[in-house]
């Protein structure tokens, strides 16, 4: 098949060489005419070299999300391959286990698949569209997984409405490819998590914070945690399971503390957790004396775009400095951020900031990061966006 071709400036075949897979709109020199938002293209150098082949967007920066450094035909065999690839990959880091039966299958550029989210709970997959080639292949992308997870999945449901731009949402409508199971139950290390795939953020659940909520776990007995930006609780049923003496858990959505109050009787952990729906800020404001022995901090991404970095850096310094104030003697800290352009050395200043702030001595235990099935392609450093640090105030 003739795919249409897009030509880049001299120069800016490198950074394709070495194998990143984004091609910015100000790296090309010319666009065979007609092409469409979606098209499979070729991208070749200035001297028509073929480079590789993708996605293209031309209402985004990232005009070229590349899926394959190899000449190939895009069709039903590639989807299969690729999930295939993945299925293999969490099969070496032990996904599914017994103990848990949720997890990402696909993690856009960590699985070589920019602009595509494969979420599985249980019986259901997610797909989640970033790109309008993935929305387009999602057919196709549906009848891999089938294929390669018969026995598994009986469902699957298409997530594009809020992940495409904006100017690409005529008509498009979240729905079932396969099935109808909208709500179901799956276990995480043990603990039982009620998820909604039509109504809950994301794809359903936070699914990259498992280690991060196993440690949160290992660390709890017989303290006292406050966790901030709860959600459905993943860190509160952690730290309920590793024997905490209280829990009290904010979050601003309703909907997700009334979810978190089920997965608290879901997991008989009754009498020992608290909730509150507020702004979390006004919660960390409000004079008390309360102080705990581990605060949590895991707000929602402060910065989605560069220049919103400057704001949420001086959020994410507030915040912190106001969570440190909550934390016993001896007490921990742990804080998170999920906004890509805030990176690892940035949120690390940031956070060094807060605590000076603070005037305590604080020590650094763990810096911590995403799950191994949300993988960080090794050419792609900015697939590293969960950052977090456990800490130790005195």
């Amino acid at each position: 098949m003739l795919h249409s071709i897009i030509t880049l400036k001299k120069g800016k075949e490198i950074s394709v060489l070495r194998k990143h897979p984004w091609v910015f709109s100000g790296a090309i020199s010319t666009v065979d005419n007609g092409v469409k938002d979606g098209t499979i293209v070729e991208i070749v150098s200035w001297d028509k070299s073929f480079l590789a082949m993708g996605h293209y967007q031309s209402v985004s920066s990232i005009a070229v999300r590349i899926i394959s450094f190899e000449p190939t035909p895009i069709d039903l065999n590639f989807w299969k391959l690729k999930i295939s690839a993945a299925l293999q990959y969490r099969k070496a880091v032990s996904l599914p286990n017994q103990k848990t039966n949720c997890y990402r299958l696909i993690h856009g550029e960590g699985d070589g698949l920019p602009g595509l989210i494969i979420d599985i709970y249980h019986d259901i997959a997610v797909i989640q569209c970033h790109s309008a080639g993935m929305y387009l292949a999602a057919q196709d992308i549906a009848s891999s997984i089938s294929a390669c997870m018969p026995e598994q999945i009986r469902h699957i449901y298409l997530r594009a409405k809020d992940t495409l731009p904006d100017s690409l949402k005529t008509d498009i409508n979240d729905h079932f490819i396969l099935g109808n199971k909208n709500e179901t139950t799956v276990k995480e290390n043990g603990v039982n998590f009620k998820v909604n795939v039509e109504s809950g953020q994301k794809t359903g659940f936070f699914l990259d914070q498992r280690e991060n909520r196993s440690l949160v776990g290992s660390v709890s007995e017989g303290k006292s945690v406050l966790n901030c930006f709860c959600y459905t609780g993943g860190f509160s049923l952690f730290a309920l399971m590793g024997g905490a003496q209280q829990v009290d858990s904010i979050d601003i959505s309703q909907k997700a503390v009334d979810l978190m109050e089920e997965n608290v009787l879901l997991n008989q952990f009754a009498g020992k957790h608290n909730s509150y729906c507020e702004n979390v800020m006004t919660y960390l404001t409000t004079p008390n004396n309360v102080e705990y022995d581990i605060v949590i901090v895991d707000p929602p991404a402060f910065a989605k775009s560069l220049h919103k970095r400057h704001n949420a850096v001086q959020a994410y310094k507030r915040l912190n400095s106001l969570a440190l104030k909550k934390v016993k003697p001896g007490g921990m800290l742990f804080t998170f951020s999920c906004s890509q352009v805030v990176g690892t050395q940035l949120f690390y200043d940031t956070i060094v900031a807060a605590g000076m702030e603070s005037g305590r001595n604080i020590r650094v235990a763990k810096s911590l990061s995403q799950g191994p099935d949300h993988p960080i392609g090794l050419f792609h450093p900015e697939g590293h966006y969960l950052k977090g640090l456990q800490l130790f105030v005195d």
